[in-house]
Formats: structure tokens, sequence, C-alpha cells
């Protein structure tokens, strides 16, 4: 599935505007195209600061989140590539502890569009964002780099990067046209960001996928560290997001700062400061928030919706629910339907989404067209719903009920 950007800013919709003309629109993974377009600018990959990557299903953005905070509280400047953006695409790029600002954002990407084209080089979206993701960080001083896996390890086009630390969050089925159908393939594509010498932390999987996941890594020379064998976790780290699941995220980005030298003091302070948006968030005040209270969580693959599940289990929501076609819905469902107190389900605007009538058919409830008339119909009589909502099922619909209620991320 292709991915998707908007932005106000005219001058980075133009540079947008274009990748359906120079892109073969839609995701690709292998090395060649990237390697090729960094080439073009003597390989800014080779320039940057110490890089921490982190690959995973779920769990490798809040990750990166508690790698940003902590090593912001140590004193270091830091670079930051995530994705994909809720709301502005500048979400991705972080330069030094700040977002991307419009102007650069543009020029980045119209440099790396225009040589993209002058050497009739086609690269997907990811590559191309990654080109000017690189270059930036190359060319603004930090003392180190986060950087999120896009989609797998092995040939996602952030893999180019030679890191001081990688981490594998929780990893589980997703992307199987890309990855592969059984949970060994999709670990063992993980896992192949392992770079000789570079130390590899990585959570407690299922038996199969530790396997792949070893296999690939001895192949690679690199020293592996398995959550529950080689370190415990220290439940006494306190994180800033929300979910008892963001412990095991907390205590993978831990280790790998250990590894670096990042002092307790430091990493605790950070953990406890992490802010990442969406990964079940509670909203602030604002225009949705009037009838009651309302969180969003990406929850977009069955994995993310078991631990989303965990917490509604002990608090039960009502839940507005959209989820892309590409994804596995009765998988999402059969998790959280359970623990539902109703069910509204809504298109993702302008991505292709399961059906709301079907799914409502399917799992009961209401079928709607919008996040906003999916609150209007559950407000009970007094203009007041009973209970709290949660808006779950993709980062994209997040993203709309972020903007919705003016909660941009920065």
């Amino acid at each position: 599935m292709a991915d998707h950007a908007r932005s106000d800013s005219p001058v980075v919709q133009a540079q947008l505007d274009r990748f359906a003309q120079l892109s073969p629109g839609r995701d690709i993974l292998g090395l060649e195209r990237i390697t090729a377009l960094l080439a073009l600018f003597e390989n800014p990959h080779h320039r940057l600061p110490p890089v921490y990557h982190v690959a995973g299903t779920n769990g490798k953005g809040s990750t990166c989140a508690f790698l940003r905070s902590s090593l912001e509280a140590a004193g270091q400047t830091v670079h930051v590539y995530t994705s994909p953006h809720l709301v502005r695409f500048n979400e991705r790029i972080r330069l030094a502890g700040h977002l991307i600002d419009d102007a650069t954002l543009a020029s980045l990407l119209a440099e790396v569009l225009d040589a993209a084209q002058a050497h009739d080089l086609a690269p997907s979206f990811f590559e191309a964002t990654t080109a000017a993701a690189l270059l930036a960080f190359s060319r603004t001083p930090a003392d180190a780099c986060v950087i999120e896996v896009g989609l797998g390890g092995r040939l996602d086009a952030t893999n180019v990067v030679t890191p001081v630390v990688c981490g594998i969050a929780q990893v589980g089925i997703d992307h199987q046209a890309f990855l592969g159908e059984t949970l060994v393939e999709i670990a063992a594509e993980k896992a192949g960001i392992a770079k000789r010498g570079v130390s590899l932390i990585c959570l407690a999987q299922e038996p199969a996928a530790i396997a792949a996941i070893e296999a690939r890594v001895a192949a690679a020379g690199a020293p592996f560290r398995l959550e529950g064998r080689d370190w415990q976790i220290d439940p006494s780290l306190t994180p800033g997001l929300a979910g008892a699941h963001q412990v095991r995220n907390a205590n993978l980005a831990a280790q790998m700062l250990a590894v670096r030298g990042i002092g307790d003091a430091a990493i605790r302070a950070g953990i406890a400061a992490a802010t990442w948006p969406a990964r079940f968030q509670r909203l602030p005040e604002g225009p949705l928030t009037v009838h009651g209270p309302i969180w969003v969580d990406g929850a977009h693959n069955p994995a993310a919706a078991e631990v989303l599940a965990h917490e509604l289990a002990q608090h039960p929501m009502h839940l507005i629910v959209g989820i892309l076609v590409n994804k596995d819905a009765d998988g999402i469902m059969a998790a959280l339907a359970p623990h539902a107190l109703s069910l509204t389900f809504v298109p993702v605007p302008e991505h292709d989404s399961h059906d709301p009538a079907l799914l409502a058919a399917r799992w009961g409830g209401r079928a709607t067209d919008s996040i906003e008339n999916a609150l209007a119909v559950s407000v009970g009589v007094d203009g007041v719903r009973t209970g709290e909502t949660v808006i779950v099922g993709s980062l994209y619909l997040a993203g709309v009920a972020l903007q919705l209620n003016a909660t941009l991320p920065d």
C-alpha cells in the first residue's frame, strides 16, 4: 500500500505531489535504489552521529521515544527519524531536538527528487524521504541519531546506516506481503538490521521467532542480548507513556542506552518524561472531548490489539474503529470486541479501509462516516457519554483524531 502525505505548507506539498510522477506509487523493499540515491550526495549515511537503530512490529516507535528522551536527559542533542507521521509530514524528521521546519523540508525534498529525476532513479516515497532525512542529519550537528525501521529490517531503506547499537521490539504478524507469511520469516527480516560487532538487544519473543532472530544475528556476527536470558525487566522504571506494555519497551531502550554508557539517572528521568502520540494517548481538552474523555491508539494489527485489550480488560471503553483494508480486521476485532462498551465503525479518511457497514454486521454495533458522527451517535440523552472512548484501528485514523482535536504532535 502506498504511503500518503499531506502538508498545509504549499512549498512542502509541491514536493510531495511530485512523488506521483517520480516514484513507483507503492511500497518496495531493497537497498539498491536508496544506495544509488545516497551516492549522489556522497553518502551522507556515513557521516551521522552515533545511530540507535530500532526494528519490530509493535513498540519500536515508543522505544525510539524513550531513547530520545533519555539521551536528551543526558544532555545530548538528538536527530530522530520515525514513521508514519500522524498529522504533519514534519513529524518524521526531528533535527537536533526540533521538528524540521517547512522551508528546510521543502528544500531537502526538492534536492533529493531533483537528483533522482536527473539520474533516472525511481525511489519509493519512503526511500526518497529516508534519503532526505539522512542528508539533513549529516548536515546538522547532533550527538546522537535515533532511527526507526520503516518496514521489516533487512531490506528497509534505513538499513544502509551503520549503528552503534540495535534493538528489536515486539515481533508479530503484519505486512505479510513484504515480509513473509510466518512469524519465523518476519522475525528473520526484522533481525536483518544486525551488524558485525554491534550489540543487538531484543525483547522476548515466541521461541520460533527467537530461533530465527538468533540465526540471523549469529550469521551477522553481532553480540546478542535477550530479555529473560541475558537481562531482566526492571519493574521500577516508570514510563511516561500509558499502558503496562510500555514497561518492556522502556526496558529495551534502557538496555540499548546502557550499552552506550548512558547513566542510570538520565535513563530513568528520560523514560519518565517520554511522550509519543497516539500510543494509548489520552486527548487533552479540545473539540472532540466536549462529551467526555477520549483516548487514541493505533492498534493496527492483532498483536497491538492484544496489548490494548489488556488495558481495556481493566477499563472497558466505547470503541470507534477504522481499519485499513490490508490489515487483519478479524484478528484486531477478536481482541478488542470483548472489552467494548459499544462499537462504532468508520472509514479511514483518504485510505482504503474495511467497509464500516460490513464490520458492523460482523461484529455488532453501528457504522457511520466519520469520527465526529461516531461520537455524536454514542452520546447519551444528557449530552454526556457514560464511560470513556478510544479511537483505534489505524495510526492514520489516530492522526485524524489528533487533528480534529487540535492536538498537533510537536
